[in-house]
């Protein structure tokens, strides 16, 4: 029994027969444990219930396209997978309008709050943590590829190809495309294009030309690509590089302003709020979302016989090197440097996880992972809008570590033996392919070209990998997105103490109309600025009170 003497706070626990309970004695609480627990359970199902959804959303959508695959001897049509994907489709449209808001928003906005030496040193360190885990996604994956040789035995012949060969392109002509597309001409044409480079095949007349000057028939790929003509072309796809160094340099500009900057600064912090907000809306979507997204995915694969048959080795390599660098190699990094288990942080972040996979675009995957980053971790939105969409255009483990892989398979099936410098060559290229990967669906396939160039391998070969692409390309987002979260972890641990000195980000505070300006009392005044207000001084004109305590 539970009493209470009156006039007194103390509490005494008693046994049946009335006799006090003595310290140290063992009790047992039956109904109001048992009440107690089934609160707790019910209360972390209630909150954590999206990010159960979310997880159901991947699996039941992998089920229904199994189930459905099976339901029937031939395939599905177009319109058929059209009408399972539209669900999916209509969640991915709204999360793609959000992207460009959200992203320029957030980094003019953590940018300018900031002064230039805070921002300078949580850049620093976001690039150290993304070059070195890209470089260590590369060296993993060169080690496994050597080690397991998926390619050893298999022939270029016997591996089925899509008719739609690779685009024509060299290594000078990608790099000096990335360049040019950090800096856009048009801030309004970078939001729906990009700026492409485009080699011309050889006409009749020069290819006659070629013919004649070489003793023996040739063909028009025989002529160097260096010699065909270029074209230059504006691709309809968002230019997310010219648009994250824009908002870099005006972050930094209004930063530097200093008062004068504030309207606008603010401007740009207050349409951050606004779309995180949207964003949280469009969250509770997923689950939907990301059901039918899967589903219709699943649905337009040729076979599930290719993925365990003709690339089953490649597969499982590369499956291998994700699975090893986003829940190893990453999570030891998180661990060493900030000392706290990853678990609950990852578990945190599974809304973001199960968006990344179905939608395949760790730039479309922005939006759900500040909201996760902010509301379920307690990552300073400083830190979350400053990073993340860094990390979502330069940070791209999975592809890095795709890129090495794919390279060294194909040069297994083609049969040639790679020298040291080769595989170095490898490993430099795809580290800096996976930085002009820009955060779309199969990016990756346009910079593979750049790396198989680099080592002579045929840039057609790209096609040999392209039949279980498409689901390798769910994994290599999902293994992107994570790692960009544990790294606005890690940014944040470290800058937690530089953060501690500056003043909090800008808080909106929205006062109603007032009819007459002497309504304004002391007690509103104070609980703007955050300060204590005493009984005496609630509902007081403010001003009364400042020319009293001015007497």
């Amino acid at each position: 029994m539970v009493s209470q003497k009156p006039g007194s706070a103390r509490v005494e626990l008693t046994s049946t027969e009335g006799d006090p309970v003595k310290p140290n004695s063992r009790f047992k609480i039956t109904a109001g444990e048992n009440m107690s627990k089934f609160r707790q359970v019910t209360g972390c199902m209630r909150s954590n219930a999206l990010t159960i959804l979310s997880v159901l959303g991947v699996l039941s959508g992998g089920i229904l396209a199994v189930i459905l695959r099976y339901a029937r001897d031939g395939r599905y049509t177009q319109r058929e997978i059209a009408y399972v994907m539209f669900p999916g489709d209509l969640f991915l449209r709204m999360l793609k309008a959000l992207i460009i808001p959200l992203i320029v928003s957030s980094l003019i906005s953590a940018i300018g709050s900031l002064d230039l030496k805070m921002s300078g040193k949580i850049g620093a360190r976001a690039v150290a943590y993304y070059m070195s885990t890209t470089c260590c996604a590369v060296v993993l994956g060169i080690i496994l590829a050597t080690s397991i040789r998926p390619g050893k035995g298999g022939n270029v012949d016997e591996i089925s190809r899509p008719t739609q060969g690779a685009r024509p392109t060299t290594t000078p002509d990608l790099l000096m495309d990335l360049v040019r597309n950090l800096f856009p001409p048009n801030l309004i044409q970078a939001c729906i294009a990009q700026y492409k480079t485009v080699l011309v095949p050889p006409t009749d007349e020069q290819f006659l030309a070629a013919m004649n000057a070489t003793e023996g028939p040739i063909n028009k790929t025989a002529i160097p690509l260096s010699e065909w003509r270029m074209k230059y072309e504006i691709e309809p796809s968002t230019n997310i590089l010219g648009l994250v160094v824009f908002a870099l340099v005006l972050g930094i500009t209004l930063g530097k302003m200093g008062p004068k900057g504030k309207p606008l600064l603010d401007l740009f912090s207050c349409l951050s709020e606004a779309f995180m907000i949207i964003t949280s809306w469009v969250i509770h979507l997923s689950p939907i979302g990301v059901l039918f997204l899967v589903t219709a995915q699943m649905l337009e694969m040729e076979s599930f016989e290719v993925i365990v048959g003709q690339l089953g080795m490649y597969f499982l390599t590369v499956m291998l090197g994700l699975f090893t660098h986003g829940f190893i190699v990453l999570t030891s990094m998180y661990f060493l440097i900030t000392k706290r288990m990853p678990f609950q942080f990852i578990g945190n972040m599974a809304e973001a996880l199960a968006t990344a996979f179905a939608t395949s675009s760790s730039t479309a995957t922005v939006p759900v992972a500040l909201a996760c980053l902010e509301d379920k971790n307690g990552i300073d939105p400083r830190v979350t809008r400053f990073v993340m969409p860094i990390g979502a255009t330069i940070n791209m483990d999975g592809t890095a570590l795709y890129e090495a892989v794919a390279a060294l398979f194909i040069a297994q099936v083609r049969g040639i033996s790679l020298t040291l410098g080769n595989i170095i060559a490898i490993s430099i290229t795809s580290t800096a392919a996976s930085i002009g990967a820009a955060g779309i669906p199969q990016a990756g396939l346009v910079t593979m070209v750049m790396v198989l160039d680099t080592v002579g391998l045929p840039a057609e070969d790209v096609t040999l990998i392209l039949a279980v692409d498409w689901f390798l390309d769910r994994f290599r987002t999902f293994t992107n997105v994570l790692g960009d979260s544990l790294g606005a972890g890690i940014v944040n641990h470290l800058s937690k103490k530089d953060l501690s000195e500056m003043p909090p980000p800008q808080q909106f505070v929205t006062i109603p109309p007032m009819a007459n300006p002497d309504d304004f009392t002391l007690e509103m005044e104070k609980e703007l600025n955050g300060m204590a207000v005493t009984t005496a001084e609630r509902s007081q004109p403010a001003e009364d009170v400042w020319q009293s305590t001015s007497m």
